[in-house]
């Protein structure tokens, strides 16, 4: 008996101390499973990207003989070919002329050209840093965010140095983010599934579903008959 005071005791406390966070991993849960993983990503929003064709691109070393050259892309932005140099210089492809980015008018039309066109743009800003729980976190900035109008509050990312359309954000992506943190624990970066207090929480959950099964065994009519 005292062995068992002692197991429905423990049950009890470790239950009330990690059924908050049981909650949170069932909701999370429950919404995972029952979304489309693709509508996260925010698919059912973009259009399908156009690749072009160029001709008369002359090589890099036309413009910069002298350049160390550690990476090289051929990128397109709009209707003009561009060689993105050691992710830093972005040199127009037949003329050779450099530039220091893209405009905020580029980024619009960027946007225009990978969104559904039944959204309309409401506004467009320049972002140059972002923390841990931003919606656009480790990406690459400076970037600009145009929003577009509708329910799903739309934000899509141009990166202002490259001209490459980054990603795109709505309000259903941004639940799923939420619910991932409470999922995976992780309240600083997100995304971390290694952390210490996700480790814990686990180990906690364990001994009292074990706890569980040990109350069901000293409780049960067989183990007191043999008993």
């Amino acid at each position: 008996m005292k062995t068992s005071k002692l197991i429905r005791k423990a049950h009890r406390y470790l239950g009330l101390f990690i059924g908050v966070q049981f909650l949170f991993w069932t909701i999370s849960g429950l919404y995972f499973s029952w979304t489309n993983i693709d509508q996260i990503h925010g698919d059912f929003f973009k259009k399908k990207p156009i690749e072009k064709s160029f001709e008369n691109l002359i090589g890099i070393e036309k413009f910069k003989p002298d350049l160390a050259i550690k990476s090289l892309k051929l990128i397109q932005i709009l209707d003009k070919p561009y060689y993105w140099v050691n992710d830093s210089l972005l040199i127009n492809a037949q003329s050779g002329e450099a530039r220091a980015g893209i405009t905020a008018t580029e980024a619009k039309e960027i946007a225009r050209r990978n969104v559904l066109d039944e959204y309309q743009i409401l506004s467009v800003k320049l972002i140059t840093e972002t923390n841990m729980h931003h919606e656009y976190r480790e990406k690459k900035l400076p970037a600009y965010v145009i929003n577009f109008e509708g329910n799903e509050d739309i934000n899509a990312f141009v990166s202002q140095a490259d001209g490459t359309f980054q990603t795109l954000r709505h309000r259903n992506w941004r639940w799923f983010d939420f619910l991932w943190m409470t999922h995976t624990m992780d309240y600083e970066s997100r995304d971390n599934i290694n952390n210490w207090l996700l480790r814990i929480f686990s180990t906690l959950g364990l001994i009292t579903v074990m706890s569980g099964f040990l109350l069901w065994f000293y409780t049960s009519s067989w183990f007191r008959k043999k008993r």
